[in-house]
C-alpha cells in the first residue's frame, strides 16, 4: 500500500528534489509551498504523512503543526519538520509541538527516506511497504499477496486494504466510522453498513485457513483482529 508523503517546502530546488528522491523510493508525492495551499490538500484527502518545512512564507511550519495537532482529523498525520535550525531547543520545541521526527539541512536523501521509513513503521504502518506476518498469516504489501502457510488467499481490493489495516492494528477496537475513515479514506462517504459487507467477504476468504474467527465482532463497539480466542461468530454479529 504506497503512502502519499505531502511535502510542504518553498524552496522550489528543494521540493523538486525531495519529490524525485521519494517517488523513485515508491512513495507517492504532492507539494505545497506554503500553509494554506497544503491545508487545501489536506482538506481534499489526508495524506499518510507530512514533511513540513519550518521557515514557511505567512504561516510558519511550527505554527502550521500547532494547528494540525489541534484538529481531530489531522492530529494522527505524522510530521516530520525539516529546517536549517540546529539548536538543541529549536530541535527541542518542535519535538514538544508534535513533530514525529527532526531533520536539520542539508540533509542525504538516503536519511530522510530512513527517517520516513522509521515513522511509517512505527506510526502507520499500514503505509510501509513492509510484509506483515501474524501466527503464520503473512500479507506482502509489495505484490498484494495473501498468504496463509503455503497457501494463497484471493482477497479483493477492499477486503485486502481492510485486512492490511487490521493486521497492523491487532487487538484494537474499531468502530465502523473509523474503519471507513481509515481504510476507505475519510472524504468517502458511504454506508457503515459497507463494512459490515466487507467483514464478511473477509472472513469467508480467511474460512478455509481457519483464520476467519481473528476478524471478531465487540457488540457495540466495532471489530477488531485477535488471536486470541473468541465466541464463535454468527452472521447476526454483524449487527453491532
Amino acid at each position: 500500500m504506497t503512502a502519499t508523503i505531502l511535502i510542504v517546502e518553498d524552496e522550489a530546488a528543494i521540493q523538486e528534489l525531495i519529490t524525485y528522491n521519494l517517488q523513485q523510493a515508491g512513495y507517492e508525492t504532492v507539494g505545497a509551498d506554503n500553509a494554506e495551499k497544503a491545508m487545501a490538500v489536506i482538506k481534499a484527502a489526508l495524506p499518510d504523512l507530512i514533511l513540513l518545512d519550518w521557515m514557511l512564507p505567512g504561516m510558519s511550519g511550527i505554527e502550521f503543526a500547532r494547528v494540525l495537532r489541534r484538529d481531530d482529523r489531522t492530529r494522527p498525520i505524522p510530521i516530520i519538520m525539516l529546517t536549517a535550525r540546529t539548536q538543541e531547543l529549536d530541535k527541542v520545541a518542535g519535538l514538544e509541538m508534535g513533530a514525529d521526527d527532526y531533520i536539520t539541512k542539508p540533509f542525504s536523501p538516503r536519511e530522510l527516506i530512513a527517517r520516513i521509513n522509521a515513522v511509517l513503521r512505527r506510526l502507520a504502518p499500514e503505509a510501509s511497504d513492509e510484509a506483515v506476518e501474524v501466527d503464520g498469516l503473512r500479507l506482502e504489501p509489495v505484490n498484494h499477496r495473501v498468504m496463509a502457510g503455503d497457501k494463497e488467499i484471493e482477497l479483493g481490493p477492499t477486503e485486502y486494504r481492510l485486512l492490511h489495516f487490521m493486521m497492523t492494528h491487532t487487538e484494537r477496537v474499531y468502530s465502523r466510522s473509523q474503519l471507513l475513515d481509515r481504510v476507505w479514506g475519510d472524504h468517502v462517504f458511504v454506508e457503515e453498513r459497507t463494512v459490515d459487507v466487507h467483514i464478511r467477504r473477509l472472513r469467508k476468504a480467511l474460512q478455509p485457513a481457519g483464520k476467519d474467527e481473528w476478524i471478531q465482532t465487540v457488540r457495540g463497539a466495532g471489530y477488531r483482529f485477535s488471536v486470541l480466542a473468541a465466541p464463535p461468530i454468527k452472521d447476526s454479529d454483524a449487527a453491532i
